[in-house]
């Protein structure tokens, strides 16, 4: 059991290696449409600047920078790997500066406080190290009364249970599950 999570941690939790580069690929297509539902909850207006934690391959990077090409959009990974495949994806609008990618932890976001409008995390909290640190990051980096949105496909292994109740321990005001063909926590800074 062990050798099998070794496995998709290497493939999709922190993707690395040749492993790494796969689940990039799958990942790219198996979070899309919930990405793109995500990013429809969030209402991202054309001057609001966005952050993505665990980007993965950047395909949601991706859609946000395309939306409104006034958005500014950063995200930060884990994985070198996925870091490597998203600024690829994500070329021209890095070398524009709309888009900012950066290899890190969310529990230590490089980031000033009460930078973004917006945030959000697709089938990525659950392998953060610490998910109460992460989110009081989160929190420290948007803006008041701004909005983060926590995304789950079925295949993510995230239970509903519990998801409202560490929002509200990490300082998160107002909480919201979502239904459809996969879940999403909305909460308010």
């Amino acid at each position: 059991m062990n050798m099998t999570r070794d496995l998709l941690l290497r493939m999709f939790g922190r993707p690395q290696g040749m492993l790494g580069r796969l689940g990039g690929i799958i990942m790219a297509r198996t979070n899309e449409r919930c990405g793109t539902w995500v990013i429809e909850l969030l209402q991202i207006a054309p001057k609001d600047a966005v952050l993505e934690v665990g980007f993965g391959p950047g395909v949601i990077i991706e859609r946000i920078s395309q939306r409104a090409a006034t958005t500014h959009v950063a995200g930060i990974d884990a994985s070198s790997e996925m870091v490597k495949q998203a600024r690829i994806r994500n070329a021209a609008a890095i070398e524009t500066g709309q888009v900012d990618l950066r290899q890190g932890s969310v529990e230590d976001l490089p980031f000033g406080d009460n930078t973004f409008d917006k945030a959000l995390a697709v089938n990525s909290m659950q392998v953060w190290t610490d998910r109460l640190a992460g989110l009081r990051q989160v929190r420290r980096v948007l803006k008041p009364a701004a909005t983060l949105a926590l995304g789950y496909t079925a295949h993510s292994g995230q239970s509903k249970t519990g998801l409202t109740e560490v929002l509200s321990r990490a300082g998160f005001t107002t909480s919201q599950v979502l239904k459809k063909n996969w879940f999403c926590v909305l909460a308010s800074k």
